[in-house]
């Protein structure tokens, strides 16, 4: 087929984007040779794959910051990462970086999370010899848990990308870098917009100062927040805020650790939450032959515990719960 169309796309790149932009013709390539796409370039192909694997569907029934929510509008951890993602192509776009890469990352990067968020990470962590990262888990999922084992095959810059967006990384593409702080904008906003619904918080209680340097109102904050990071960064070989304005959003982000992250309402139900991990996580251990045949398969070169973590954090929320009830709460006698 006339690969001419890929061929204008990647052009374009090279007539219109920034000399710091990730051009998709140049990219490092993936782990398994994969002819060429006539239509999409690489980094495209890569946001499909990631839209239309399994792993991106379940992120709609994993919690964001509260558990299993009954209202229809807080956040599950694929509107979290819709959000990052439109946050992350707005800031790429303004840069005059590769919007498509920044997609795909922005897609791929909390596939690895577990279920009940970060109470679920914390206790796998605490269980699982080597410890346990859901960015690094997310790399896995890519790498090797989707498609019936084979991976989805992403380029590097996509999978760097993925592994490097927390604070400890450091990403190797600016692309990776605005998804990066978009997470963090994203969450620290949307958090705030769930709480009031919740009533934990109110706007009252923000901290004076971040109200009148980030933004009194949630489309304000992410506006504001957007707008520092294009002026702060355009034509330069990095992203970031001002230092003041970096400094208010970290006083913000203390106010939800000490007001929200920590709070007992909000949080009341994370210890039963963790309870049901711990107990998946010795029972699947002493049962593997109760795990799907496609964890099963991977037992001999990775070995028990990090294949019953990879099942784990594989559940959604009510999947767990069900699988709970299943093997520890008696039946009914029919």
């Amino acid at each position: 087929m006339d690969d001419s169309f890929r061929k204008m796309i990647e052009q374009r790149e090279y007539d219109t984007l920034s000399p710091f932009a990730a051009k998709s013709a140049e990219t490092k390539g993936r782990e398994r040779p994969l002819a060429p796409c006539p239509i999409r370039t690489d980094f495209i192909r890569d946001r499909d794959r990631i839209l239309h694997c399994k792993s991106f569907r379940r992120l709609k029934h994993k919690t964001q910051v509260f558990l299993s929510p009954v209202g229809d509008h807080y956040r599950t951890r694929l509107t979290h990462t819709l959000e990052v993602s439109q946050i992350a192509r707005t800031i790429s776009r303004g840069l005059r970086l590769n919007e498509d890469l920044t997609e795909a990352i922005a897609m791929g990067h909390d596939l690895g999370h577990t279920p009940f968020g970060h109470s679920g990470e914390k206790v796998l962590n605490d269980l699982v010899p080597g410890g346990f990262e859901h960015n690094v888990q997310s790399l896995r999922v890519v790498e090797k848990l989707e498609n019936n084992g084979e991976g989805l095959n992403l380029t590097f810059e996509v999978r760097d990308g993925i592994v490097n967006h927390t604070s400890k990384g450091r990403p190797a593409t600016l692309e990776g870098c605005v998804v990066s702080l978009s997470d963090r904008i994203a969450y620290i906003n949307h958090d705030i917009d769930d709480a009031i619904r919740a009533g934990i918080l109110s706007e009252e209680m923000l901290p004076d100062t971040c109200k009148r340097t980030i933004g009194a109102s949630h489309g304000q904050r992410i506006n504001n927040l957007i707008v520092n990071v294009l002026n702060e960064s355009k034509d330069k070989p990095y992203v970031r805020m001002t230092d003041d304005m970096w400094r208010e959003f970290n006083k913000l982000r203390d106010f939800l650790f000490e007001n929200l992250y920590f709070n007992r309402v909000a949080k009341a139900e994370e210890s039963k939450a963790e309870g049901v991990i711990r107990a998946l996580w010795y029972y699947y251990l002493d049962h593997v032959d109760d795990l799907p045949e496609e964890f099963k398969k991977n037992l001999p070169k990775d070995g028990f515990e990090r294949v019953v973590a990879d099942h784990i954090a594989c559940m959604t929320d009510r999947y767990a719960i069900d699988d709970y009830k299943r093997l520890f709460v008696p039946q009914d006698w029919m």
